[in-house]
């Protein structure tokens, strides 16, 4: 399985994206990530694990080691697994400070997203950062 933030960076992503010319290629691209994911097991989806706000079920978990975040991730949708697998490229394997640190609405930007998704997935992609960052906030 890929280990998203370490096997494919945000930087990674944004180099693979810049190659496809059309947003059809790219939402296969994100959808293909998605798959990539590694698996959560169904102890993962609780309640407490559910990020609000996404139109899709999203479940989040954290878990720290050696004073890096890792996080598991999965959702019904397969787009929406696809977008989990860009933010954990950028999220993944990093310490809370590095987390609170990285310039997240600027990654968006060099990859062109938010403006191609729907105001409700938009949305959902958010909530998932900003639940990342809660996470990072609380340790």
């Amino acid at each position: 399985m890929t280990q998203f933030g370490t096997d494919v960076t945000s930087d990674d992503i944004i180099e693979t994206l810049g190659f496809f010319d059309g947003w059809e290629e790219r939402y296969k691209y994100i959808i293909d990530l998605g798959k990539e994911l590694p698996p959560m097991d169904a102890a993962g989806k609780t309640e407490q694990n559910l990020v609000r706000g996404c139109q899709s079920q999203v479940w989040l978990v954290t878990r720290e080691e050696g004073g890096k975040l890792y996080f598991t991730a999965d959702s019904d949708a397969f787009i929406v697994k696809g977008l989990l697998a860009v933010v954990l490229a950028a999220y993944n394997g990093k310490s809370p400070a590095e987390v609170s640190a990285f310039d997240i609405d600027g990654y968006f930007e060099a990859l062109n997203l938010l403006k191609h998704l729907s105001s409700t997935r938009g949305n959902g992609l958010k909530a998932m950062v900003q639940r990342i960052q809660a996470e990072a906030s609380a340790r």
